[in-house]
């Protein structure tokens, strides 16, 4: 009986759901390692997950670009209050922000990149202090982009700016508009839009 034969994207693929127990664990801690220590923004010449960055659209032509991102994870802490408070309401440590850590990553790179725009973004790793994401980015005058029916929507004027108003993935998912109808009435338009019609 022959062995079943996998595509090198599945391979890829099946080596990142276990990162751990995979040959490419050394590999990528070595990675990250050189990624710590470089700098925070860094345009890559080939994304490191080349089945999940080609699955959410990238493609190997002029007027997309892959830019790795690192942002500090965990949670964030205020300046102590200095006044008379009991202990819980002190409220210092465990501040949570609103945004995810792979929203404020895109929305780093849209500022770092200010002539494209992000089209998507996907996880590569993290250690003890940094996360890391790969954002694609589309360069909206570029004719392979806005002459691609697929994804010519991005250069229209609609679209500009479109990370910065929670319209990717990501964002999205941090809005609450990736379920449907039942149990997400509240989220739709959009929480503070819902909240104005329901005064």
């Amino acid at each position: 009986m022959m062995s079943e034969v996998q595509s090198t994207y599945s391979v890829v693929r099946d080596s990142w759901k276990s990162l751990k127990k995979s040959e490419i664990y050394k590999l990528h801690k070595e990675r990250m390692i050189g990624w710590r220590n470089g700098p925070s923004f860094e345009r890559v010449e080939h994304p490191t997950r080349i089945d999940r960055a080609r699955s959410l659209g990238f493609k190997s032509k002029k007027g997309y670009i892959i830019v790795r991102a690192r942002v500090r994870r965990g949670g964030s802490h205020r300046p102590k209050i200095m006044g008379g408070r009991r202990p819980r309401r002190m409220a210092y440590t465990k501040i949570t922000p609103k945004k995810s850590i792979q929203r404020i990553a895109e929305e780093r790179t849209a500022d770092k990149f200010p002539n494209m725009e992000v089209f998507n973004s996907y996880y590569v790793g993290e250690d003890g202090l940094y996360k890391y994401y790969e954002v694609i980015l589309l360069d909206r005058t570029a004719p392979e982009v806005y002459k691609d029916p697929k994804v010519s929507w991005v250069a229209e004027p609609q679209n500009k700016g479109r990370v910065y108003r929670g319209l990717t993935s990501a964002g999205y998912k941090g809005r609450g508009l990736r379920t449907n109808r039942s149990g997400s009435d509240k989220s739709r338009p959009s929480i503070r839009s819902n909240g104005r019609l329901r005064r």
